[in-house]
């Protein structure tokens, strides 16, 4: 209820009717929440008041800020796990219905492309994985990943007033810093070649600073506040309108726009050699098309570094 009226007092007899308790009891659990990290303020005459630089992450808070199609999913949120895809996948093999949210104010094992681990301090950052199930074959689904750079960055500049960049395949860069990276998993059956499950994972350093490291010289932050109820609910909501759709291009045009790479020379691994090249295109399947002086080169995966940096 404080949720619903953020910024505004809502009186204490207003609560207490509302939830057939006494005006006590409405104390009570406002202390308590209190103590968990919310910002209620009491105002004399007036009620209680949940500050707008309330930050704290509730399944709740999602929720009440997901459109409003999307509100019956599923949404959990932990205060620490070791990754939010682990926990995505555990209950999708539970049985997790198409767009549950797993969300959790840290992580101790998060994860990143080809193993690499994604710096998940407590409080900090958005961390939250989004369960999918496309009824596709497994070939198909690279855009779900572009999908969700869409999302996010399309978010990021609603909420925040950031404009932020796509590098291929899944960072999101501003201020020639990563500020998040994507980790799309899929659970598929092997005969048919169909994704069961496609797991997006989605990692946004919002406040955190002092990575440790080398991540010191290429991680950053998006440094303005951001309400992660409402930011977690935004890109999710994105995501699922998104890859709901049965034509991937007009999302793929988005992703072109906000490519950091296309027009830039880059290096490139293939069949263990580095190599270098301009990319010149990414069509509506995700590849990135590269030109250099043998031909082009289509590359569906893959790491790649701009030659000369942002």
């Amino acid at each position: 209820m404080l949720e619903k009226n953020r910024g505004r007092a809502v009186s204490g007899q207003e609560l207490a009717d509302k939830l057939g308790v006494s005006r006590a009891a409405v104390w009570k659990a406002v202390k308590q929440l209190q103590d968990e990290g919310y910002c209620i303020s009491a105002v004399r005459n007036r009620g209680y008041m949940l500050e707008n630089e309330t930050d704290v992450l509730t399944a709740e808070g999602i929720r009440l800020n997901l459109p409003e199609k999307y509100r019956g999913v599923q949404v959990e949120v932990f205060r620490t796990v070791d990754s939010t895809n682990t926990a995505a996948k555990a209950a999708a093999l539970r049985g997790c219905a198409h767009g549950t949210i797993i969300a959790a104010d840290g992580q101790t094992a998060g994860r990143g492309r080809f193993g690499k681990q994604f710096y998940s301090p407590a409080d900090t950052g958005l961390y939250m994985s989004v369960v999918l199930k496309p009824h596709k074959p497994l070939s198909d689904c690279f855009p779900i990943t572009a999908a969700a750079a869409c999302a996010i960055t399309g978010s990021i500049e609603e909420l925040c007033g950031i404009s932020a960049g796509i590098k291929w395949v899944n960072d999101i860069f501003y201020g020639g810093r990563k500020i998040c990276g994507i980790l799309t998993e899929a659970m598929s059956d092997f005969e048919s070649g169909m994704a069961e499950v496609v797991i997006v994972g989605i990692g946004v350093n919002i406040s955190t600073e002092d990575f440790p490291g080398e991540l010191s010289r290429v991680a950053g932050s998006l440094g303005v506040f951001t309400e992660r109820n409402r930011l977690c609910a935004d890109i999710a909501g994105r995501l699922l309108e998104l890859t709901a759709k049965q034509d991937n291009s007009a999302f793929m045009e988005e992703y072109r726009r906000r490519s950091l790479v296309l027009g830039r020379e880059i290096e490139y691994q293939q069949d263990g050699r580095t190599l270098t090249g301009k990319a010149i295109e990414i069509d509506d399947s995700g590849r990135l098309i590269i030109e250099n002086g043998s031909g082009r080169t289509a590359l569906r995966s893959g790491e790649i570094s701009i030659t000369g940096g942002f």
